[in-house]
């Protein structure tokens, strides 16, 4: 039971010469930076092409799109971002990635980037101000390091004894942990709680980072929503129930594997705007011009069977004000 929902918007274009024969415009193309892979993100890019049909465009058909996956390695993206500016792509597409957006800013002034991330994109200097970006960028702000004070508190409700709660960070991407680092010390501060702050950039670092965890008593976890964090859900959240740590995650996935909880913008949605604005821009609206836009409602999940399995009561609360119970 889904009630949430989410707003954004994009734009700008690019003018693409006519052909000698016929006299119709040739196919635009959309250069597409993910930091993650196809597999990880085939059933929202699903939700990105619905909203590119939204506004008249179907890849294969009068469109074009050139994807290029960083594979969870934030050190590839600049290289990716700089090779689709040098093929002059319509519009330059990054989601999900802090880093990604800031690595389609330095590669390009004139190109139009649609992003969609995670860090305040007038702190981190993407655009001038949320209703006047300026320049060639514009896009969605999904407010997950604001609402990592949020996450805290609802895990609370579930681990109200907590005296220490753990923040697992990923150093590989500094600008947006550094603003979810700030938004969680001043929600444990508010709470008299005491605040470990672990890092794990790979995969091969987290069941060190889960030691290190224990070994510090922490009662309950905080996972980063940075996105080169949660590549591999799975082994995050088998390494939580084997250590019964309660868990609250930014990502639905991760619930669905078996994260006890989570909460952010739910992403379908987004992605389908993300496309419905790269539309307009390929119909000729200009980023400057357009309002970043930031959600107006976040998405519950609370995983009941995992719950149980920990030994935690879900407060009745909790559940009316869930979207989804998983049981």
């Amino acid at each position: 039971m889904r009630r949430r929902d989410f707003i954004g918007i994009i734009g700008s274009a690019a003018a693409w010469p006519l052909t000698a024969h016929g006299q119709q415009a040739a196919m635009p193309v959309i250069g597409f930076l993910h930091l993650t892979s196809l597999e990880l993100t085939h059933e929202n890019l699903a939700s990105f092409r619905r909203g590119l049909a939204e506004t008249g465009y179907i890849e294969g058909k009068n469109v074009a799109i050139e994807y290029r996956w960083a594979q969870g390695r934030n050190d590839q993206l600049p290289a990716l971002a700089a090779e689709l500016a040098r093929d002059r792509v319509s519009v330059i597409v990054v989601l999900e990635s802090t880093q990604g957006a800031l690595a389609a800013k330095a590669a390009t002034q004139t190109i139009p980037i649609v992003f969609m991330q995670a860090a305040d994109p007038v702190r981190i200097g993407l655009v001038d101000s949320l209703n006047r970006p300026g320049r060639n960028l514009t896009g969605i702000n999904l407010m997950w390091a604001e609402v990592t004070g949020k996450r805290l508190e609802l895990l609370l409700e579930l681990v109200p004894a907590a005296k220490s709660i753990a923040y697992l960070g990923n150093p590989s991407n500094p600008v947006f942990t550094e603003g979810e680092t700030r938004e969680l010390q001043a929600a444990a501060r508010a709470h008299g709680l005491r605040l470990v702050i672990v890092n794990a950039g790979r995969p091969d670092e987290f069941e060190t980072a889960f030691a290190d965890i224990v070994r510090q008593k922490a009662d309950a976890l905080v996972v980063s929503s940075a996105v080169s964090l949660l590549t591999h859900p799975d082994q995050i959240v088998a390494l939580a129930a084997q250590h019964a740590l309660p868990a609250i995650y930014a990502w639905r996935p991760s619930v669905a594997v078996g994260g006890l909880i989570s909460y952010a913008t739910g992403l379908p949605n987004a992605w389908r705007q993300a496309g419905v604005y790269t539309g307009r821009i390929l119909k000729g609206e200009k980023p400057a011009d357009l309002p970043v836009l930031q959600p107006t409602k976040f998405e519950l999940l609370v995983n009941l069977k995992t719950a149980k399995a920990l030994g935690l009561i879900v407060p009745q609360t909790l559940q009316v004000a869930a979207d989804e119970l998983i049981e």
